[in-house]
């Protein structure tokens, strides 16, 4: 059997955590089987569907390198599909027209509440329909009365659910759009879907998409209801957990490899290892090893996952990823050292490639003040001397190399019979404006001679100028 999963949107909202992480089991039980992973847009609520969210999607799966071998389809390019479906069923007998009015029908679910019973319909059209010229009816499934819905779940299990529990669903509306349920069905059956990945709010759909799909002579695919993601609190996830469209974690500065790998994770395990290369992540993926318990999506576990990414990327992919971020802040990175070489300086200091920009943006541009308890610590006048030599020597450096600027900081310490901190730090805030850059050696290489030396005139004029002050 070729394995084939799908993941498939509504487009009325953003592409968030849950969905990705569906997306990425479908993606990732097709991988592992050589299978395909099918892309499936399901835009038949033509009120709430937008172009824009369809975008997002789009966007989102892109970003997180979630390729489909098949797709976009979208619903509401089948429609004459569903029609010749829905005639199939009303020819079979398997489906009927129903003429009870918004009025009738909740009349009887008022009724059906004070009585203490589940509000359903009664079927009272499937036995007697009464044809009213002036309604435009709905079409209804005949389920199935008696019996049960049995599936092996490859997550939950076995599920017994029994047809006693299910009304006739609505298949058909009286403008003759299709409902989800029957578009879902017809959908998968068509397209072959072997394997359903999907969100456990789900399971009450299931056994109705099963008896339809019987209907229409189907065979079941396998189904796997993924638990949901809560907050650490426990509660549903919402905006407050971090909800929130998947590109937000671009726009935060998170890989998508480290996203991939911390969805994963959240709810699927395979042993105790945390960190997954992607080939690992296409062999070891399987069904048996996702949770049956909701998982807690924890911000802080997939920053120190981020930053295990970042120290681990190449160069070059994180020096592009930091010059977006500069250019979105307005630098021009004209004015400054390739950012490839600062995002491998500054990858151990960022947990996320905002961060790097944050920490990165002295090499580019002037400040205009220093880190206040940076400068009140470091810029005293007990080192103006040791910035006025420092200046002094830089300045006359003919090669200005790592190996050329730690041999005047050490000439420097002889002189004045110090120990590096105390004249690696002041050069630092001097230079950066605040008390943490990479080694001070590649640092000041990176910065460049000319804007090293203005900065060192800057910070002692600033020195002397407090001091002045204070007096």
């Amino acid at each position: 059997m070729t394995v084939r999963t799908r993941f498939a949107p509504s487009p009325t909202g953003y592409l968030h955590i849950g969905g990705v992480r569906t997306a990425l089991f479908c993606w990732l039980f097709a991988k592992r089987h050589k299978g395909t992973f099918v892309l499936r847009i399901e835009d038949t609520d033509r009120e709430r569907s937008t172009p824009e969210s369809i975008d997002a999607i789009l966007e989102g799966l892109k970003w997180m390198e979630l390729t489909p071998d098949e797709g976009p389809f979208y619903q509401t390019d089948r429609m004459d599909r569903y029609g010749e479906a829905i005639k199939e069923l009303l020819d079979k007998g398997m489906a009927y027209h129903c003429y009870c009015s918004k009025d009738e029908l909740e009349q009887e679910r008022e009724a059906q509440r004070s009585r203490g019973e589940k509000p359903r319909y009664s079927r009272k059209c499937r036995h007697n329909a009464q044809i009213k010229p002036d309604v435009e009816p709905v079409v209804r499934f005949k389920n199935p009365i008696d019996g049960a819905v049995i599936w092996d779940d490859a997550v939950k299990g076995r599920i017994v659910i029994g047809n006693s529990e299910l009304d006739d669903l609505i298949i058909c509306r009286p403008d003759g759009t299709p409902t989800y349920n029957f578009c879902v069905v017809v959908d998968d059956l068509d397209m072959e879907i072997t394997h359903v990945v999907r969100g456990d709010d789900h399971v009450n759909n299931t056994p109705r998409q099963i008896n339809i799909l019987r209907a229409l002579g189907g065979e079941c695919p396998v189904y796997a209801h993924v638990p949901m993601i809560l907050g650490a609190d426990g509660q549903r996830l919402s905006k407050r957990h971090g909800a929130v469209s998947v590109l937000e974690y671009r726009n935060l500065g998170i890989l998508p490899q480290a996203m991939r790998n911390y969805l994963v994770r959240l709810g699927w395990s395979h042993g105790d290892q945390e960190i997954f290369s992607y080939e690992e992540l296409c062999s070891l993926f399987s069904l048996d090893g996702v949770n049956r318990a909701p998982a807690a999506f924890d911000p802080e576990k997939l920053m120190w996952l981020n930053q295990q990414y970042i120290m681990q990327a190449d160069a070059r992919f994180l020096g592009e990823l930091l010059g977006e971020q500069l250019v979105l802040r307005g630098v021009n990175l004209a004015d400054g050292p390739p950012t490839e070489k600062v995002a491998d300086v500054l990858r151990e200091r960022a947990r996320n490639i905002v961060d790097m920009a944050d920490k990165s943006e002295y090499f580019y541009r002037d400040f205009d003040e220093y880190d206040e308890n940076a400068a009140k610590k470091n810029l005293r006048p007990v080192a103006s001397q040791l910035l006025t030599d420092a200046r002094q020597q830089l300045s006359e450096l003919s090669e200005w190399s790592c190996e050329k600027i730690n041999s005047v900081i050490e000439s420097i310490l002889l002189q004045h019979d110090v120990k590096l901190g105390k004249l690696a730090q002041p050069i630092r805030v001097a230079i950066s404006g605040t008390a943490a850059t990479p080694a001070i050696d590649v640092t000041l290489e990176l910065i460049g001679k000319e804007r090293v030396v203005q900065r060192l005139d800057h910070a002692i004029k600033f020195i002397l100028d407090r001091v002045a002050k204070s007096t």
